[in-house]
């Protein structure tokens, strides 16, 4: 086992709990614009994923808080594009999921070795984050 870089972990999981709470920014939002035929399933996917986002935040603070660390006030920055179609708001969600994705695998890289909860918790997370991936791209298949 090698020594775990406790101010790395402290700042990228203080980094995921910001995309975690913008998560429930966005996807509140998108639940809300959402319109057409399909609005009701479409809407309730959103809500699961705000929820969920929400979740993720809470899980990563009290991990954050375990190891002395301070959890930010601050949610990472979003881009209001303007676009509500259901096209547009699947594609920057999957986007969104795709840097989520990004950022916990660099979360495991650093405690890999280091810590066995750690590394499980990231591959976990790492794990959800590929399956909201694949589901986003299933989703837009219709629009292709």
């Amino acid at each position: 086992m090698q020594e775990l870089d406790h101010k790395k972990t402290i700042d990228l999981l203080n980094a995921i709990m910001e995309f975690e709470l913008a998560g429930v920014v966005r996807y509140t939002h998108y639940s809300l614009m959402v319109t057409g035929p399909y609005r009701i399933p479409i809407v309730d996917f959103f809500k699961a994923q705000a929820s969920e986002s929400l979740l993720h935040a809470q899980q990563v603070g009290e991990i954050l808080t375990g190891m002395d660390g301070h959890p930010s006030l601050k949610i990472a920055p979003m881009e209001e594009t303007y676009k509500h179609k259901v096209k547009d708001i699947l594609e920057e969600s999957l986007s969104h999921e795709q840097k989520a994705l990004e950022l916990y695998k660099k979360f495991l890289n650093t405690v890999s070795d280091a810590s066995i909860y750690l590394e499980e918790f990231a591959r976990n997370m790492i794990g959800q984050e590929e399956m909201h991936n694949l589901e986003l791209k299933k989703m837009l298949r219709d629009f292709s």
